[in-house]
Parts: structure tokens; C-alpha cells; sequence
């Protein structure tokens, strides 16, 4: 069996063992002397693993990392699992160590992507995770998580040099805890709390896609940049917020709705029938799976995944049209089939950032069907272009708006159904009395009104110069590849091993948006939210030293 060193293109790892043992009391290892990192390699294994399948694992996570066989530092593991044939010949192989560590060390260690099996079996939510973090010492950095074959887990942690000028001296590490670096560039590094997935929702579907995570999730409890989340910045503006102050001296009245619902009519010159307010649109969502029969639902794909876990939550079985790379992820209206009787897509879509035709979309109407489009993004458009709200000739024509992203209240959720008044009233039958407060209801009227819409137009624009100016960045990285034709407050990338630059840029202080949770998406997408020209230069030069792991 060749060694794992020839795999990768360099020399066996056998002959640099002797240098390597001598530097094994230092866990946090010096830089080598190409520029790259020490690493240690975490292992979790069945009894009976082969070596040739730990050492495929190891290489394949070790090429994703952007490293050489030669910075690996030790291979670790649970020690019941250090004599583990498999893995011992792999270490030998590699010319390092094995070490292990008891269940209680590693059960003590946080990590970035638990899971039920290994908590139950050895106390830890991830051996891989936790032992390539332990081995590496205090203020390690997961390069790659956990990846998986049928007997095998494997992880890589280091620490990442962040360099002031690429390529030349003066590299230095900044302490971190096992974890992320936190703070604004150029501030003193802060002690974040350690980033686990246990707060995040963790409502997995039986597919690879965890439909129930969000881009909260990438900076819940952690002090990033944050272009993970699509609410405008610098928002609510303060006229907003004083509106809603005041509707606080009016809290011990019920909820009376039907001036903001006229007002939302009004807006899109429709009568007050053919709106329902409600708690932002991911409880229209929810509204839809359970109030409208549906015996073939379909949602087109990739999209915000709430539609799709609300349809399964209410039992139903849901098919998917996925859009292509290859198309620019352009819908086809002859993809979905024609017997569906509920689709499901949005525009301009979440993550890819296309805005569809508003011709295209209404060519999927049909009697007998539920057309349900998600403008939770439209009004980030300049002239709204393509917009299907207010039309009234579209049969079966559902259409979902959200205030809570140009205007910043996703904590005050509010959006608003447009809708047939038969299909708007099956949807109030579901929803619980008074299901919009007081202070939503007040924001609602307010962000529909004149001078508002006027400032969410002058935003769009802003956002469109802000995008135009992300894009001519990531263009620069032979590396990236855009999504052509982006029109929301939003771009999504590609790039090979992008869940791995993902953490670099967590280390580095940025969270984005992991791609994979979108189906028709995998580990090598990332979606980027438009920030402000300031933002976006710290964050191409995030990116840079992400990419090249400095060097």
C-alpha cells in the first residue's frame, strides 16, 4: 500500500518521522517552512477500520484543507480506539503519532457539527472533531469537520496564521479558544463563546439537507461580521423604531389589525379581502402546509427550505423540481410536473439570487393549482420588476411578502399573504386568534406608506451598487464562481471545499451562509450578504487569507 504522502504528490511520510517525534511535545507546533500550517488529524473508527480506508479519509480531508501528508503533527483518537490495528498502521504510515484521549477529555471539548450516535456510544457528540481539536492544543481551529465513510470519521484542526502582508514574514497566531475568533478587523481578539450546533434548530429531514437551519444559526451567540443574515444593516431606520415605541402606551388592547391590512391593500391596490397580516412569512408557510389541500406539492429548488419543512411537518409528501448550475439556476416552467396541484418557488429566489420573469412564474398557473411565490426579497428590487403582487388574473396565485428584511424586524415578526378571498380565509381559519401584535401591526402600516416605500426604493439601488461592488471582488479569486445575474441583497458562490473556507473565515472573524442545507446545493456553495463597501474590503481580504491559508 503506497503511503498517503504519495497519494498527495509528495514524498512518503515515513521519512520525516524521526524530525516530527522530536517536535511532538509541542502541540501547537511552529509554522512550517513552506508557510502552512501543523495540523492534527482526528479519527473516529469501528473496530475492524482498515488502514487504507482511514488513509483515503485522511487525504481526501487533508487535500480539502489545502495541506500536505507533511503538516500532519499526530493522529488522535479515543483511546480505546489508539490500538486499533487500522489506525496504528495508518499513523505509521504517516510518520506520526497516534494519540488517544479518554471519553471524559474529549466529551469536554465542543464541537462544531454533534451527532446522536457517537454521543451515545463514547460520550462525545463527534470523536473526530473533538480528539483533532484536543490534539491540536488550546486555541485550535476546525480546518475541515467531520467527514465520513462506512467505518470511518475523520477531522483536521490547526491553527490558522493570519498574515498582514501574504507571503511575506511577520506571520502570527492569535489566541482563540476551540472555536472562532470573534471581533471587527483591526480590534483586539475577543473570547467568543465556543460555537456548537446545540442551540441551532436541529429539525433534519431524512435527506442530507437540514431544512430547519438558518442563517441565524451562523452568528447566533457570536460576535462575527455578519454576511450570513439577509436583513438590511443599520435598520430599523429610527423613524421606524420611535412608531414602534410609541405603539408600546397601547399594549393592554387587543390587536386590531384592520388598518394595517387596509393599508397593505391599499399598497398593492387590492381590496382588504385579499390580504391576511401575518407573523412574518415563515408563518405563511406553516399557514399553507395545513389550511390548502395539496395531494402532489411540489417546491422548486434551490430555495429558502421553510416551505418544504412545513408541507413535511404537515404530512405531506413533497416532490422537488432542482434548478441547474449549468441553466443559472433560470426556471424551466415545463420541469414542474403538470399534475402538481401546490408548487412552491420564490423570487427573486433565496440563495441564488435570481430574479425569474414574472411571465415565467404565471406560466406555471393552472386550475386546480396552488401557485405560491415567495417575494420576501422583492422589495430589495428596484422597481419591484417582476413582481406577481397585485395581480388578480393568475389563478390560484398565492403570494408572500416579509417586512422584516429591507426594514430590520425579523424579531418583530411581520409580513402579509396576497391571496383569492377563499384562499385568504382558509388560511385565517388556521391561525390563532390575534396572531399579529400590537407593535407588528403599527410597523406593518408604517413600511407600506409612501414615504417608506420611497426610502425601501432608494435602499434597492444602494444594494445594487453595494452587489455590483462584491461581485467585481469576487471575481478577482480565480477560485469563486458567481451565480450570473444576482438582483437580491444576496450572492451565491462556489468554491471547491467552500465549508472549509467557511470556518477560515470564521477564524478570520466572518460568518457566511453554508450552502449545503439548500437542497440542490452541496459543501462547495456559500451565500454572501451585500454589506457596505467597508465591509465588503475587510471581507475580500478575509477571503484571501481563507483561500491561501496564508500561503
Amino acid at each position: 500500500m503506497a503511503p498517503v504522502g504519495d497519494a498527495l504528490g509528495d514524498p512518503p511520510a515515513e521519512e520525516g518521522h524521526e524530525e516530527r517525534a522530536e517536535r511532538d511535545d509541542d502541540s501547537h507546533g511552529p509554522l512550517l517552512s513552506d508557510g502552512g500550517v501543523s495540523v492534527h488529524v482526528g479519527v473516529g473508527a469501528r473496530s475492524g477500520v482498515s488502514a487504507a480506508e482511514v488513509l483515503a479519509l485522511v487525504a481526501e480531508c487533508l487535500r480539502e484543507a489545502g495541506v500536505t501528508a507533511g503538516a500532519v503533527r499526530a493522529l488522535a483518537t479515543l483511546d480505546s480506539r489508539a490500538a486499533e490495528p487500522g489506525i496504528v498502521r495508518a499513523a505509521a504510515s504517516l510518520g506520526v503519532p497516534v494519540r488517544g484521549f479518554a471519553a471524559g477529555e474529549l466529551a469536554a471539548v465542543p464541537v462544531p457539527h454533534p451527532s446522536r450516535v457517537p454521543l451515545a456510544a463514547a460520550g462525545t457528540a463527534s470523536v473526530a472533531e473533538a480528539a483533532a481539536l484536543r490534539s491540536a492544543g488550546e486555541g485550535a481551529v476546525l480546518l475541515v469537520p467531520k467527514r465520513k465513510t462506512r467505518r470511518a470519521t475523520c477531522a483536521v484542526a490547526a491553527f490558522i496564521p493570519v498574515c498582514p502582508d501574504q507571503g511575506g514574514p511577520g506571520a502570527r497566531l492569535l489566541p482563540l479558544t476551540h472555536g472562532y475568533i470573534a471581533g471587527e478587523p483591526g480590534s483586539p481578539p475577543t473570547i467568543p463563546t465556543p460555537h456548537t450546533t446545540a442551540a441551532m434548530d436541529t429539525h433534519t429531514q431524512s435527506d442530507a439537507h437540514d431544512l430547519r437551519h438558518h442563517g441565524d444559526a451562523e452568528v447566533r451567540d457570536e460576535k462575527l461580521i455578519d454576511l450570513a443574515v439577509n436583513v438590511r444593516t443599520d435598520t430599523p431606520p429610527d423613524w421606524l423604531r420611535e412608531r414602534i415605541a410609541h405603539s408600546l402606551f397601547g399594549l393592554a388592547a387587543y390587536p386590531d389589525g384592520r388598518s394595517a391590512r387596509a393599508a397593505v391593500a391599499e399598497r398593492h391596490d387590492l381590496p382588504p379581502g385579499r390580504v391576511l397580516l401575518t407573523a412574518g412569512a415563515a408563518e405563511a408557510f406553516v399557514l399553507i402546509a395545513r389550511a390548502l389541500p395539496a395531494l402532489r406539492p411540489v417546491v422548486v429548488h434551490p430555495q429558502f427550505t421553510e416551505p418544504e419543512a412545513a408541507l413535511r411537518d404537515a404530512g405531506h409528501q413533497v416532490e422537488r423540481v432542482l434548478l441547474r448550475e449549468e441553466d443559472g439556476f433560470r426556471l424551466d416552467p415545463a420541469a414542474v410536473p403538470e399534475d402538481a396541484d401546490l408548487v412552491v418557488i420564490g423570487n427573486p429566489t433565496n440563495p441564488t439570487s435570481v430574479l425569474h420573469p414574472a411571465a415565467a412564474i404565471a406560466a406555471l398557473a393552472r386550475p386546480g393549482r396552488i401557485l405560491v411565490v415567495d417575494e420576501a426579497f422583492m422589495d430589495a428590487v428596484p422597481g419591484e420588476r417582476e413582481s406577481l403582487a397585485g395581480r388578480t388574473d393568475v389563478p390560484g396565485l398565492v403570494v408572500l411578502r416579509s417586512l422584516t428584511k429591507t426594514w430590520g424586524l425579523a424579531g418583530l415578526r411581520i409580513g402579509y399573504v396576497l391571496a383569492e378571498p377563499e384562499t385568504v380565509l382558509a388560511l385565517e381559519r388556521t391561525q390563532p386568534l390575534w396572531p399579529v401584535s400590537t407593535p407588528a401591526l403599527v410597523a406593518a402600516e408604517a413600511c407600506v406608506s409612501r414615504p417608506a416605500l420611497a426610502e425601501a426604493e432608494l435602499a434597492a439601488h444602494r444594494i445594487g451598487v453595494e452587489r455590483a461592488h462584491l461581485l467585481a471582488g469576487l471575481a478577482e479569486f480565480d477560485e469563486v464562481r458567481t451565480v450570473p445575474g444576482a438582483e437580491g441583497p444576496f450572492v451565491l458562490i462556489r468554491i471547491d471545499g467552500a465549508d472549509a473556507v467557511r470556518e477560515r473565515l470564521r477564524a478570520l472573524g466572518f460568518a457566511a451562509r453554508r450552502g449545503d442545507t439548500f437542497p440542490g446545493l452541496d459543501r462547495n456553495w456559500l451565500r454572501l450578504a451585500v454589506r457596505d463597501r467597508v465591509t465588503t474590503n475587510r471581507f475580500l481580504q478575509a477571503l484571501d487569507q481563507a483561500l491561501l491559508i496564508c500561503g
